[in-house]
């Protein structure tokens, strides 16, 4: 929006040019969504508790969680105004990926928020029956996907992009809407089953969106996506104010999340966060480096497909609870102990996903 301003501010002074700059552009969406996000954050979370939306805890879990009841949930719905805000304000809104971007926040948001109310203000510890979940989730993933691959106007927008090979570089065909589908939806439920402690699951978020926003930049200049050997995306570079919006909003959100925390995100917040950063993967085309630099995620849902799978075929558990942050819990680990040391294998596996970049 600011952008068509500036475009007239130009035409007074020059010097307004410099807004016009993507750099200057995701610092600023960086700055906006954090500065709201930590301005809003109190209200919100006054509010919320008014209304007394608090978090429900399992009886079978840690017992160090039980002083988590009633702690207000669906702070994701700060993170979203906080995303949103920004990207309308700094973004090229001409620009399709954009609106592809906050298609897929907005829309798994609600979903989230459906979920979260149900559970929440309704009481209905089930929430949102997971079938209709997964239909909604499928529903704007397949919209999505099928938009995206009829409004292809390059090879490079579908192919595969396989990491440390430079000549591995298959044409999916239709076999992208599958992908992409599979992407967002299983990207969005990862980071949901991670959303269990105190800032577990926003800190990776702002790490692979951070990362995310480095692929974007040099995906969408013709100069560093020839030197580095990856496909050249036209507007994908604008994806950087989006990714810039995610982490100043992450971090705004943090600060009261943190442990211990006084909001959760809620599935408003993690099943919308997980979809966007699949679709931005999707976007650049680095479904399989999201798979390396959003590791925590995936092993979170290995976890748990482990332990249900297990359960089902043998009738033992493997851990002794799931998602597997549960399970050091139960071991003795302190919740703060976990948590950073999940934020250090995720800074980790988001560089070694960067390492991609050069090492083909």
């Amino acid at each position: 929006m600011l952008i068509l301003l500036t475009n007239w501010l130009m035409q007074l002074d020059i010097g307004f040019s410099v807004l016009n700059y993507l750099t200057l552009r995701a610092i600023l969406a960086t700055l906006t969504s954090l500065l709201m996000a930590i301005v809003i954050g109190p209200t919100m979370i006054k509010w919320l508790q008014q209304l007394q939306i608090g978090q429900t805890v399992r009886d079978d879990g840690p017992q160090t969680h039980l002083q988590k009841m009633g702690t207000p949930t669906m702070g994701g719905v700060l993170i979203l105004a906080a995303i949103i805000t920004s990207v309308i304000l700094w973004a090229d809104l001409s620009n399709k990926y954009v609106w592809v971007t906050l298609t897929i926040l907005i829309g798994y948001g609600v979903v989230g928020f459906v979920d979260d109310y149900r559970k929440v203000v309704r009481k209905d510890s089930k929430g949102l029956i997971a079938r209709w979940k997964y239909f909604w989730q499928t529903v704007i993933a397949l919209a999505v996907a099928i938009f995206l691959y009829s409004t292809t106007t390059q090879a490079e927008e579908t192919q595969l992009v396989v990491p440390f090979f430079k000549d591995v570089v298959p044409q999916l065909g239709l076999m992208y809407i599958a992908f992409v589908y599979f992407t967002v939806v299983g990207s969005s439920n990862a980071v949901n089953l991670t959303d269990g402690l105190d800032g577990l699951a926003i800190v990776p978020t702002i790490l692979v969106a951070g990362a995310l926003a480095i692929f974007a930049y040099v995906t969408g200049n013709i100069n560093f996506a020839i030197y580095l050997h990856i496909p050249f995306i036209p507007q994908t570079s604008e994806l950087v104010i989006i990714c810039g919006a995610i982490i100043g909003a992450g971090l705004g959100f943090l600060w009261f999340n943190a442990y211990p925390a006084e909001v959760f995100m809620g599935d408003v917040g993690s099943l919308a966060l997980g979809g966007v950063l699949g679709i931005i993967a999707v976007l650049v085309r680095q479904e399989i480096v999201l798979v390396i630099m959003g590791g925590i995620f995936v092993i979170e849902t290995l976890s748990v497909i482990i332990q249900v799978g297990s359960f089902k075929l043998r009738g033992k558990r493997v851990f002794r609870m799931a998602p597997i942050h549960h399970h050091f819990e139960l071991k003795g680990w302190p919740e703060p102990k976990v948590i950073v040391r999940f934020w250090i294998i995720s800074l980790i596996l988001v560089l070694v996903g960067l390492a991609t970049l050069k090492l083909r």
